[in-house]
């Protein structure tokens, strides 16, 4: 039984870096950069989502919410105000250093805004999870809701990719980013769409990871 155990917790644990991992390789496959500030826009997700259940009281799909608004604004000024001016750079390391010092900007705020103290992020779920084998293997609510929302996302994500317009501009700008603007597709609009679905997952990633995984 401990190794049914282990092997949800496992499962959990990796659906969740799943969904870090896709918000990041959206970014690079698409704007073709290293955004070493992905981590940092997690970070900033889990804060807001704490700081609005702790000290706002607001309900838990409330914080989550406000928590993928503010990283998905988060990302689109990101990608404007430090990356859009650097994409016909000559040289790929500006945008690296730049990646490096947004990141390093957002540790510094967050350190100045919420301290350097470890805090304990609360349940975002209330479900106490199931009981098996006549107690020997108990997942917790969290585990089970974190592989359930991973997949969900995961497939909406594939679906929307796919299925929809935006997504096809998306893999158009991926393959060929001349010739997607030349067939008439925004890049610019399509790079800030990239920024911002990544972002508003980091934002999901970082509530999940904590909420699941929390001191």
């Amino acid at each position: 039984m401990s190794f049914i155990s282990y092997l949800v917790n496992g499962l959990s644990l990796g659906s969740v870096y799943a969904l870090i991992a896709l918000g990041y390789t959206m970014v690079y496959g698409i704007a073709k950069m290293l955004n070493f500030a992905h981590g940092d826009v997690i970070m900033i997700g889990a804060y807001v989502a704490l700081i609005t259940m702790k000290q706002a009281g607001l309900p838990t799909w409330v914080a989550i919410l406000i928590s993928i608004i503010a990283c998905t604004v988060l990302g689109v000024l990101m990608e404007r105000v430090a990356y859009k001016p650097l994409r016909n750079a000559t040289s790929s390391l500006a945008v690296l250093i730049t990646a490096i010092g947004v990141s390093y900007l957002l540790q510094n705020v967050a350190l100045l805004i919420f301290g350097a103290n470890a805090q304990t992020f609360p349940s975002v779920i209330k479900w106490s999870g199931l009981s098996l084998a006549d107690g020997k293997l108990n997942i917790s609510g969290e585990t089970i809701v974190t592989i359930v929302v991973c997949v969900v996302i995961m497939i909406a994500l594939i679906t929307f990719v796919q299925k929809t317009k935006p997504g096809q501009a998306m893999r158009a700008v991926s393959e060929d980013r001349g010739a997607a603007q030349l067939m008439g597709i925004n890049v610019n609009a399509t790079i800030a769409l990239t920024f911002a679905i990544g972002s508003g997952l980091a934002a999901v990633a970082g509530v999940l990871l904590c909420s699941t995984y929390r001191a």
